[in-house]
């Protein structure tokens, strides 16, 4: 049998205002634990190509999907990243507010071409944002093009890319 104690309410009106107002201070931060780790939550992934590197790229496609993005995660594997879909060509921005991790963006052509790519700071509200209207953004680990070779006018094959062209 499990036994839960109950702390007991203070005597004096003074410390019961103290009381609650310290729980709901810890219902406040239990809730903000769960929204973050709710908005945290994997996407379904995509196997992408860029030449011989496979990547595991989770998609996000609804407008709720690509806001949170890879949003409070504080690791991400080597050859995992996350594709942005978008429903029409624009030029795409993407800023790094609550996202942990430094990431490198490419932003791609219907054709899988990457027109160019950025390096992004965690935690910053500075633009970053496509040199042409794309449909296509791809986030990865900061550096990750950069280690490979991976530069504009190349190309990334697979997942949804295939379907736009």
């Amino acid at each position: 049998m499990i036994q839960i104690k109950l702390p007991t309410l203070p005597s004096s009106p003074a410390r019961v205002g103290s009381w609650l107002v310290l729980c709901l201070a810890g219902l406040i931060a239990l809730v903000g634990l769960a929204q973050a780790q709710e908005s945290a939550q994997k996407l379904p992934a995509v196997t992408l190509r860029a030449g011989f590197h496979a990547i595991s790229a989770e998609v996000a496609r609804t407008p709720e999907q690509r806001a949170v993005g890879l949003m409070h995660r504080k690791e991400m594997a080597a050859h995992e990243g996350m594709l942005f879909v978008f429903e029409t060509a624009g030029t795409q921005c993407f800023w790094m507010k609550n996202t942990l991790i430094p990431l490198s963006i490419a932003f791609l052509a219907d054709d899988g071409r990457i027109v160019n790519i950025a390096d992004m700071q965690p935690q910053t509200l500075n633009s970053h944002c496509s040199d042409e209207p794309v449909r296509l953004a791809l986030e990865m680990n900061q550096g990750w093009f950069a280690k490979r070779g991976i530069k504009p006018g190349m190309h990334i094959q697979g997942g949804p890319i295939a379907s736009l062209r």
